[in-house]
């Protein structure tokens, strides 16, 4: 969590929820005198590994930075139903007008925490690392690239400026996979080069082109393994990724093809909310 960038995008991210959720201020939480004081805990409702704690502190630190948290997890460990997770104390008006922004955070990312840790789970002992995608939720990318790492997998690119990913249309474009990768590693030196593939064809002038890595679109498991093979025999081998209609019910069989990666949308996509409670006490 000592990443500036990251910690720059949760000020930043909680100031646009609070902004968004309380306007121009709570008046509900109005309807209880100032100096009132509470205590208040939060509950997992279910299993889940947790991820957001930066997230929840700076909800507070903006609403009333005199609030004082008690955290009994930390990102990236793994809680039961029922578990308590933090006590919070201060204004009550305070306790309450941070909440909602406060859980929505923590819920969402330890959702993407949780199948994470399930996803990696189901790899165990392969070798094979998990890629997340750029299929997340707007104005949240770092936040779920860091909820990823906390459940045991691993960033792909962050974005467009970090690594190339060379695709059909670009290759169309350029008019060839090897004049895009020559053009970006002209371009942008040193910078990651990855060209998707789905033919053998297209693995051989990406490994003749010496892409750094080599993306294997919708391939069966027949076709990753023979990709394996004729990658270990060329002169300068790829690392090999496997991606496309991937989900729990193939993964462990991918993984055992021999691929270096396997990136998966779901990580960040189709995760659901844990379920989180606050109440006085």
């Amino acid at each position: 969590m000592a990443n500036p960038p990251l910690l720059s995008d949760i000020t930043a991210t909680v100031r646009t929820a609070l902004a968004e959720d309380i306007g121009d201020g709570d008046i509900t939480a109005r309807l209880i005198p100032a100096a009132q004081q509470a205590k208040a805990r939060v509950i997992s409702r279910q299993d889940a590994v947790i991820c957001g704690v930066e997230w929840v502190n700076e909800v507070f630190r903006q609403v009333d930075d005199s609030v004082r948290i008690h955290w009994l997890v930390s990102d990236g460990d793994t809680v039961s139903a029922d578990q308590t997770l933090f006590e919070l104390e201060g204004s009550a008006r305070s306790l309450l007008t941070g909440e909602r922004s406060a859980l929505n955070f923590l819920q969402t990312l330890s959702a993407t925490a949780t199948i994470s840790a399930y996803y990696a789970s189901l790899v165990e002992g392969t070798g094979v690392k998990l890629l997340d995608t750029r299929k997340t939720i707007p104005g949240l990318r770092l936040a779920q690239k860091y909820a990823v790492t906390c459940g045991g997998c691993y960033n792909h690119r962050i974005g467009l400026y970090d690594a190339f990913l060379i695709k059909e249309n670009h290759i169309m474009a350029c008019g060839s996979i090897a004049n895009a990768v020559a053009t970006a590693k002209r371009n942008e030196p040193g910078k990651p080069v990855e060209v998707e593939t789905e033919s053998f064809e297209e693995l051989q002038q990406a490994l003749d082109a010496q892409a750094d890595i080599v993306m294997l679109d919708n391939f069966d498991h027949a076709g990753l393994r023979l990709a394996v093979q004729k990658n270990k025999q060329h002169p300068t081998p790829a690392k090999l990724e496997a991606s496309g209609g991937i989900d729990a019910n193939t993964l462990r069989s991918i993984a055992e093809t021999g691929v270096d990666y396997i990136s998966i949308g779901l990580l960040t996509k189709d995760c659901k909310a844990v379920d989180l409670s606050m109440r006085f006490i």
